[in-house]
């Protein structure tokens, strides 16, 4: 049983922490006097694992995905407002005051503006601290999709890799079985 875990344990991990899928180059020379319905009970596991954490991932991905244009959007409104404040300007705009009820404001030079943070929390900067705070969040987010993407390659392998040697272990039992 040592020797069987000691094949399935895997060194290598992604930056984040996926580990690595083993892949078994010589499937006879293995699996010589080893269980395989345990090796394949352990595989079964890591592929459930690996599926697991790749829909987690594409979770977060569609998440991210919407949230980075809201992030934008923001953000180039902070600086009309930047820029209006600086040349002294007053801003007319409409906004909803209800379902399909628009009212009419002007907006005076006041150098703040208020940002939803999430959880019903709203807090009150300046142009140029919502600015800074804003582009913050959109290089973290850009990043974040980055890592994600680059998780969800590695992920496709590892499951790749573990559905091949999960097919060659079987085949090689059903070979051993009639032979």
């Amino acid at each position: 049983m040592e020797a069987l875990e000691a094949m399935m344990e895997v060194p290598e991990s992604n930056p984040r922490g996926i580990p690595s899928a083993t892949f078994l180059v010589d499937i006879e020379k293995e699996l010589e006097g080893r269980d395989t319905d345990e090796l394949l009970k352990k595989l079964q596991e890591n592929y459930q694992n690996y599926k697991l954490l790749e829909q987690k991932l594409m979770q977060q991905k569609v998440a991210l995905k919407s949230k980075l244009p809201d992030i934008e959007r923001t953000l180039e409104v902070v600086r009309h407002l930047q820029e209006k404040h600086n040349a002294s300007e007053t801003v007319t705009t409409k906004f909803e005051l209800a379902d399909s009820v628009f009212a009419k404001a002007e907006i005076k030079d006041t150098n703040i503006v208020c940002l939803w943070l999430g959880a019903n929390v709203m807090l009150e900067y300046s142009y140029d601290e919502a600015v800074e705070l804003l582009e913050k969040n959109k290089a973290n987010a850009e990043y974040s999709q980055t890592t994600l993407q680059e998780d969800l390659m590695f992920l496709r392998d590892q499951i790749t890799i573990t559905e091949v040697t999960i097919a060659r272990i079987y085949n090689h039992d059903v070979r051993k079985r009639k032979g």
